[in-house]
């Protein structure tokens, strides 16, 4: 249970004064549901107001805070002209200029012969100063209020900057007192404020500097959220090797039979990562590792290596992946590899429905599949194991960690091994995968082909076409990739349903057409239609960039890359250089693009190391859309930034290791404090594998 003295942080935005069901949602699309989401919206700017001069000192395009006596209205003579109302000081006068507004409000606000104080953008109209829209107007008594520097926040349409702000003021007055849960020399060396004097100073910045990711103030907030971070995760992993596992030991003989078959050899690393997985799963501790390796260095083979030591061992094991296109691609490669040991995996998506579900639920129920490959169609209520040992999760961080935690769930204590080719720099491991251990496959297959990347302007689009028809004389395979278009996948859909209808135009029925929208089975169709060479060029939306293999593909056109992440770039890339035949990644791109998009296209043609390409991606990117939004089972740090603080998060991740090893149920002093920290910051999961909890 969250502890009372936090409850008012939780209460709804629609309590704070002024703040309707309407602002409410704005707030919400902006920061959040709740007061403390408000508190965690920290400024990105300032507008400084203590420029206070008289008319006639006042300099035009400067933010100014004056002192006048309204002396004239002038409403418009019609709705498009502008209202204007004359003020003036002992130097001069000035036009309050208004558009669309109500007369009524204005007399009222502005009344004539009144002194009044407005603050805004001063600018010059012939030869008369004007301010038009003031930002705030007030009265005498209330210059002190207004003539101050005011905190700038991200909005949203809708939303306008005095509005939050008010909010912004009474969620500022709600923050209790809290227990301090930093070590005491560690807040004198970094000289940070107490947690509460930190957050009311983030939010009143004096000047530019106080923006600054680098000040004490910033600092301990982002320290604080790393460290729940770091201690949840921490909590989790102590969890998981307390909970007593069951030593796994196959005899080797499926495994023996499997690598025979192998038309390869195993790399170094993929030996390495198979004894790393051996020694956790022989331990008496539940096994949690991740399998990091770049698109096509192996991973599969090592994750059968560990499926067949749970059947080896009378047990059953699974594979999930996070679409049904990815699921049946494992299927297919983990069929071909275990026929040699005599097993068949048992292919559960959730297109599987009536008689046909209830014959695979029943095989796996009664321990008749050994092996097992689906969708989270795997983890649903119904599914029963006959005696689940071994869980693989593909591209972890398309589901979340509750979904690892159901899936392993589903047996006695299950061994679980997480599996991503989505390159993630060290830092964000340890913030994404802190609760894990790691093996990484950082070597090739040998015999694969480099791929030449070109970059290309889109004006020059017939001569990439042109570029298509030649590479399709010589029978190769092309992936026609369309842009990513905002957030929607319908225009992503539009965009490559008209690139679609341009390239039939030019070759026929040759070409296929596979998106998001599109039901399963019509996408199976098509992308069984390329892997068989019954069409030859592929136009698709991202739906392509996890998993799927056609060796013969070795042409790659994505158009408007600059719109795409570097590690979605990668990960596209990779799915070509699979066969023998050399290959090529054109990227396309307007003439006139950002630097940032520049020094990523040019990443991409320097180097194919996606662990390079990762920490590039985190240079430029920040850690917020490292994955791209529609993928990143990151966590969403509101007040750390992973690339400005990575110093802040090893030192979290010691603070955290070094707190559960002297107090490990968080009973001292410092560990209520601690507790409270977690429940700030919605780490309420991790708090329930306190014993004491």
């Amino acid at each position: 249970m969250r502890p009372e003295n936090l409850f008012p942080l939780f209460k709804p935005v629609t309590s704070l004064k002024g703040v309707g069901a309407r602002t409410a949602e704005f707030i919400e699309k902006v920061a959040g549901p709740h007061i403390i989401d408000l508190l965690w919206h920290l400024p990105v700017d300032i507008i400084d107001r203590r420029y206070t001069p008289k008319i006639a000192e006042a300099l035009t395009d400067s933010i100014a805070t004056i002192t006048l006596r309204i002396t004239k209205h002038y409403p418009p003579f019609n709705k498009r002209a502008p209202y204007k109302i004359v003020g003036m000081d002992d130097t001069g006068a000035m036009n309050l200029v208004f558009f669309r507004a109500r007369p009524d409000y204005l007399n009222k606000v502005l009344p004539e012969n009144e002194i009044r104080v407005v603050s805004g953008k001063v600018e010059k109209f012939g030869d008369t100063l004007q301010m038009t829209h003031p930002d705030h107007i007030g009265t005498q008594a209330e210059i002190d209020a207004l003539s101050k520097v005011e905190p700038v926040y991200p909005l949203t349409a809708g939303l306008s900057l005095k509005v939050l702000g008010k909010a912004m003021t009474a969620a500022l007055e709600i923050p209790p007192e809290l227990p301090e849960w930093l070590d005491k020399p560690l807040i004198e060396r970094e000289r940070w404020p107490a947690w509460r004097d930190a957050l009311l100073r983030a939010h009143a910045p004096e000047d530019a500097r106080d923006l600054s990711p680098e000040t004490p103030t910033r600092r301990r907030l982002a320290y604080d959220e790393l460290l729940s971070n770091q201690l949840a995760l921490a909590l989790v992993r102590a969890h998981m090797k307390r909970t007593k596992g069951l030593a796994l030991k196959g005899d080797g003989s499926l495994r023996e039979k499997v690598l025979a078959a192998l038309p390869f050899q195993l790399t170094n690393a993929q030996t390495f990562a198979i004894a790393e997985i051996d020694g956790d799963l022989g331990a008496d501790h539940r096994m949690l590792r991740l399998l990091q390796g770049d698109v096509g260095s192996g991973k599969t083979v090592v994750a059968l290596m560990a499926m067949l030591s749970a059947v080896e061992a009378g047990g059953q094991a699974v594979l999930m992946a996070p679409t049904e296109i990815l699921a049946r691609q494992h299927h297919a490669t983990l069929s071909t590899m275990a026929e040699a040991a005599g097993l068949q995996p048992l292919l559960l998506t959730g297109r599987e429905r009536g008689k046909n579900r209830e014959s695979l639920l029943e095989k796996l129920n009664s321990g008749a599949a050994r092996l097992a490959v689906g969708t989270h169609a795997l983890f649903q209520d119904d599914v029963d194991y006959k005696d689940l040992r071994v869980a693989v999760i593909d591209e972890q961080h398309r589901f979340g960690v509750h979904q690892r935690l159901t899936l392993a769930a589903k047996g006695r204590a299950v061994d679980v091994l997480v599996m991503t080719a989505t390159p993630i720099p060290r830092t964000l491991m340890l913030t994404a995968y802190g609760d894990m251990d790691v093996s990484r496959l950082m070597e090739k297959p040998a015999g694969r082909q480099p791929v030449q990347t070109v970059l290309i302007s889109q004006e020059r689009l017939d001569e990439v076409v042109a570029a298509v028809r030649r590479a399709r004389e010589t029978s190769a395979r092309v992936y026609w990739v369309c842009p990513l278009i905002e957030d929607s996948e319908t225009s992503d859909m539009a965009a490559a349903e008209a690139r679609y209808d341009h390239l039939k135009s030019i070759f026929g029925d040759r070409v296929g057409l596979v998106h998001g929208r599109l039901k399963g089975a019509e996408k199976d169709a098509v992308m069984a239609a390329f892997k068989d060479g019954n069409i030859d060029v592929l136009v698709a939306t991202t739906v392509i960039e996890v998993g799927v293999d056609v060796p013969e593909a070795s042409v790659m056109v994505i158009e408007h890359a600059e719109r795409f992440g570097l590690a979605q770039l990668h990960q596209l890339r990779g799915r070509i250089g699979r066969g023998a035949d050399k290959s090529t990644c054109l990227l396309l791109h307007p003439r006139h693009i950002g630097e940032t998009a520049k020094a990523r296209l040019k990443t991409m043609r320097e180097t194919d190391d996606g662990f390079v390409i990762a920490e590039k991606d985190l240079e430029l990117r920040g850690a917020g859309e490292l994955l791209g939004t529609r993928q990143s089972g990151l966590p969403e740090f509101r007040l750390a930034d992973i690339a400005e603080h990575g110093d802040l998060l090893q030192m979290a991740r010691d603070d955290a290791e070094l707190i559960l090893r002297n107090d490990p149920e968080l009973e001292s002093e410092r560990g209520k404090g601690l507790r409270q920290l977690l429940y700030l910051f919605e780490r309420d999961a991790a708090i329930k594998y306190l014993r004491s909890g």
